[in-house]
């Protein structure tokens, strides 16, 4: 049974699935925060500088598969597989969102 994600994390997991550029990025507020494996990005600018050149090379695809609601984040788990050392790997994703937009993304190990 696939899990229930609110509407941009949804849009955000789906477009990976797809390594599309443009929909991965369509989810994030302006000024989103994201923060991946401890290198904290700030803005949209920043969050497209890292798909392109982070997610998109190495075909790193994340497939949750627990979500949970924890201090007012949407934390979901899954692996991560791609062209990547490790791969795959198990990752982390606590969202924050605001106005159908992902305002705050930390990504951990």
């Amino acid at each position: 049974m696939p899990i229930e994600l609110p509407e941009p994390i949804a849009a955000y997991v789906e477009a990976n699935a797809r390594l599309d550029l443009e929909c991965m990025l369509k989810p994030f507020a302006d000024d989103a925060v994201f923060v991946d494996v401890g290198k904290r990005l700030e803005g949209r600018a920043a969050v497209r500088k890292l798909i392109e050149e982070a997610v998109i090379p190495a075909k790193a695809i994340f497939t949750p598969d627990t979500v949970r609601h924890e201090d007012g984040q949407v934390v979901v788990e899954g692996p991560a597989h791609g062209d990547f050392p490790g791969s795959p790997l198990r990752f982390t994703y606590r969202f924050e969102y605001e106005n159908n937009a992902i305002k705050f993304l930390e990504v951990t190990l």
